[in-house]
C-alpha cells in the first residue's frame, strides 16, 4: 500500500515536471537562436552566483518541516527560515552592489530578487512538500519553469539580450512562490513576525544539523558551478562557458524531472519508515530503477551528442553536444545520485555526506580544471566524468550498505 502512495505521487509530480520541462525544451531551439553563446554564458555565470546564495537562502532550516508533525511547532519552524531569509537577501543585495561596481553589471541590482525568488520557492516547496499536497507541486512547477522559459522568450524578442534571461526565471519563481504559499501556516503569514525570538532560538537549536551540516554541503555543492562557469570563462571565453551551461541544462533536465520529484515524494517515505531494513530496501529499490532509466540517456549523448544539439539548436551550438557526448558518463551518474541524497537527511548523516560531497567537489574541479589544461572545454567534460566515477560509485555503495540509522525518528514523540 506504501509503494502504491508513493507511486501515485511521483507520478502526480513527475506529470507536472514533464509539462514544467516541455516549455523550456521545446522553447529551447528558438532561444538559441535568439540569444548567442556569449550571452548564455553570462547569464548562466550570473544566474549561478544567485542560485549559489538562494540554495542557503533560510539556510537549510526549510528541510526540517516535513520532520514536524505539529501545526504550531511547524508555524515556528517557518517563522525561523522567514527571518533567516530576510538576512540573506539583504546580504545578496550587497553582493549585488559589488557584481555592479566591479564589472560593470547592469544586472547586479537584481542580485536580491533573484535570490529571494529561488530562496522563497524552495523554502515553499518543502512547505507543501510536509502537507504532502503533491498536486499542488506540480503545478507550481509548470508555473515556475514553463512561465520562465516563455518570458525569456518574450524578452528576447523585445531585444533585452542578457537582462531578458535573468528576468525570465526571477518573475517566474516570484509568481511560483506566492502560489505556493497557501495554505499559510498555523495563525496567518504576518504572524511569523510575532513569534517570540526564545521560541525560534530553541526550534533553531533543535534542528542544528540544517545549518551546520546541510548548508556548507549545499553552499559547496551550488559554489561547485559558479566556480565551474567562472574556470571556463577565464580560460575558453563566455561562448564557452555559454556552450557548457547549455549542456548541462539539457542534460540534467531529466534528473531535474524524475530526480525532483522523487526526491520530494522519497524524503518523508524515508522519515516514516519503521526501521532500518525497510528504509534501505527503499532506497535500493529507488537507486535500481534511476540506473535503468538513465542507460538510454548515457547511450544518446555517447552516439549522437554532437549531431542532436547541431540539429536542435543550430549548427552554431554543435560544440554543446561535444561538451554533452563527455559529460554522458557523469549526467548519468548524477541522475541516480540526486534524488537519493535525501537519504542522508532522513538518516541523521548530513556530517557523513558533508565530508563525501566536500571530497567530490574536490575532485570535480580538479578533474574541470585538470582537463581545460590539457584539451580545453571537451578535455574538461571528459576530465569531470572520470574524476566523478570512483566518487559516485562509492557513495551508491555506501547507500546500500548503510547501517547507522537514527535510534528514534525524527518525527516520531519522544
Amino acid at each position: 500500500m506504501a509503494n502504491k502512495g508513493l507511486l501515485r505521487a511521483t507520478l502526480t509530480l513527475l506529470t507536472g515536471g514533464a509539462l514544467a520541462q516541455a516549455l523550456p525544451l521545446l522553447l529551447g531551439p528558438w532561444l538559441t537562436r535568439i540569444y548567442t553563446p556569449a550571452e548564455f554564458g553570462q547569464f548562466s555565470f550570473l544566474w549561478a552566483l544567485a542560485s549559489n546564495v538562494a540554495v542557503v537562502g533560510c539556510a537549510r532550516y526549510e528541510f526540517a518541516l516535513p520532520l514536524e508533525a505539529d501545526a504550531g511547532r511547524a508555524a515556528v519552524l517557518m517563522a525561523l527560515c522567514a527571518r533567516v531569509l530576510l538576512v540573506m537577501t539583504a546580504v545578496s543585495a550587497v553582493v549585488g552592489l559589488i557584481l555592479w561596481a566591479w564589472q560593470d553589471l547592469t544586472l547586479g541590482w537584481l542580485m536580491p530578487f533573484a535570490v529571494l525568488a529561488a530562496a522563497a520557492t524552495q523554502w515553499l516547496t518543502l512547505w507543501v512538500t510536509r502537507a504532502q499536497r503533491f498536486h499542488l507541486l506540480a503545478g507550481s512547477r509548470v508555473l515556475q519553469y514553463g512561465g520562465g522559459a516563455l518570458l525569456q522568450l518574450g524578452f528576447g524578442l523585445a531585444s533585452l539580450g542578457v537582462l531578458g534571461l535573468l528576468l525570465g526565471p526571477v518573475l517566474a519563481a516570484l509568481a511560483t512562490a506566492a502560489l505556493l504559499a497557501r495554505p499559510a501556516p498555523l495563525g496567518g503569514w504576518a504572524s511569523l513576525w510575532r513569534v517570540p525570538r526564545q521560541a525560534v532560538r530553541e526550534m533553531a537549536a533543535k534542528h542544528r544539523d540544517f545549518p551546520l551540516f546541510n548548508t556548507p554541503h549545499a553552499f559547496a555543492g551550488a559554489l561547485q558551478d559558479s566556480l565551474a562557469m567562472l574556470l571556463i570563462a577565464a580560460w575558453a571565453g563566455d561562448a564557452a562557458a555559454g556552450f557548457w551551461a547549455l549542456a548541462l541544462r539539457y542534460c540534467k533536465a531529466p534528473a531535474s524531472l524524475i530526480g525532483g520529484a522523487l526526491s520530494q515524494v522519497l524524503y518523508p517515505r524515508l522519515v516514516a519508515a519503521v526501521d532500518g531494513p525497510e528504509a534501505l530496501q527503499l532506497v535500493r529499490r529507488t537507486m535500481a530503477v534511476l540506473l535503468l532509466l538513465s542507460a538510454p540517456l548515457v547511450l544518446a549523448l555517447l552516439l549522437g551528442g554532437p549531431w542532436i544539439f547541431a540539429t536542435l539548436f543550430g549548427q552554431a551550438w554543435q560544440p554543446a553536444g561535444e561538451v554533452a557526448r563527455a559529460l554522458a558518463p557523469y549526467i548519468s551518474l548524477h541522475f541516480v545520485a540526486s534524488p537519493l541524497s535525501v537519504a542522508m537527511m532522513a538518516w541523521r548523516a548530513q556530517a557523513w555526506g558533508l565530508r563525501l560531497a566536500l571530497l567530490g567537489q574536490v575532485l570535480f574541479v580538479l578533474g574541470l580544471a585538470g582537463g581545460l589544461a590539457l584539451g580545453g572545454l571537451i578535455g574538461a567534460a571528459w576530465g569531470v566524468s572520470a574524476a566523478m566515477l570512483a566518487y559516485f560509485g562509492y557513495f551508491f555503495w555506501a547507500l546500500a550498505h548503510w547501517q547507522n540509522f537514527p535510534d528514534v525518528h525524527p518525527h516520531a514523540p519522544v
